[in-house]
């Protein structure tokens, strides 16, 4: 009987963190989205966070999340500003430049969508890394977290959509390695920007307290905004406090 309590409390503990990382992982993808994308002045895209039914998660779908991703809790839905990938870019590429300045500029400006949609990707298994980090009093850092690391935070099929995606980029495969170690870069500083941070955070945890199957982009576009607002004028706030504080202790 005893052994049973200890057993479920064990379990309940489990699911407490899946939760938790999970709930991470979708708010790192949904930053990247909305806020990702704003900074590079991309088109805004539509997305919303849908959840599964949670009492029926097991032990092994925890294990399965962590190795695959397959089967979360919760998911992104829509949020790729690219949902049809050309054979090549290179090969677009040349076959417009023969054309007007216009049309090579819509290629240049496909690319950077294209990356944009990569980074997004990285950013929800680096989210939770992080956030994984933090729980157990960890550092965070590039030598710690590789690319290969991702697959340990849900990011198999982040992995393998973002792969999708290289191959369009290039038949070379040392030049698919390349890009991505690039974009992992970006995603990486993403991540690790303070106001971000704070963002993601204000959003996991409003996912984690809501009992809605769906968030819609409009209310989590808005929490984004507000929180980035927020921290960024309570830094300016801080920064403003300086010179009189610097001087009080000049005499």
């Amino acid at each position: 009987m005893k052994r049973n309590k200890i057993t479920e409390t064990l379990s309940q503990d489990k699911l407490i963190e899946h939760k938790q990382r999970v709930a991470f992982h979708e708010a790192g993808h949904a930053a990247g989205i909305h806020l990702n994308n704003k900074a590079r002045q991309l088109p805004a895209v539509f997305f919303k966070i849908i959840f599964k039914e949670m009492n029926g998660v097991t032990a092994a779908d925890v294990i399965a999340y962590q190795t695959t991703h397959d089967d979360c809790i919760a998911r992104v839905e829509g949020g790729r500003l690219i949902d049809l990938l050309p054979p090549s870019i290179d090969s677009l590429m040349s076959e417009l430049t023969e054309y007007s300045d216009a049309m090579v500029q819509l290629v240049k400006d496909y690319q950077v969508a294209f990356e944009a949609d990569i980074i997004n990707l990285l950013i929800g298994p680096l989210t939770e890394a992080k956030h994984v980090a933090a729980t157990d009093d960890e550092m965070f850092n590039h030598k710690l977290i590789d690319l290969k690391a991702l697959k340990n935070y849900g990011g198999s099929s982040d992995l393998a959509l973002a792969n999708e995606y290289l191959q369009s980029f290039s038949a070379d495969k040392q030049q698919q390695d390349e890009k991505l170690d690039e974009l992992f870069a970006v995603a990486f500083d993403f991540v690790n920007n303070d106001a971000n941070w704070a963002a993601i955070t204000k959003l996991a945890d409003y996912i984690l307290s809501s009992s809605k199957n769906i968030i819609g982009c409009e209310e989590i576009v808005l929490m984004l905004d507000q929180s980035v607002a927020h921290f960024q004028n309570r830094r300016t706030m801080v920064r403003c406090q300086w010179p009189a504080e610097l001087s009080q202790h000049r005499y």
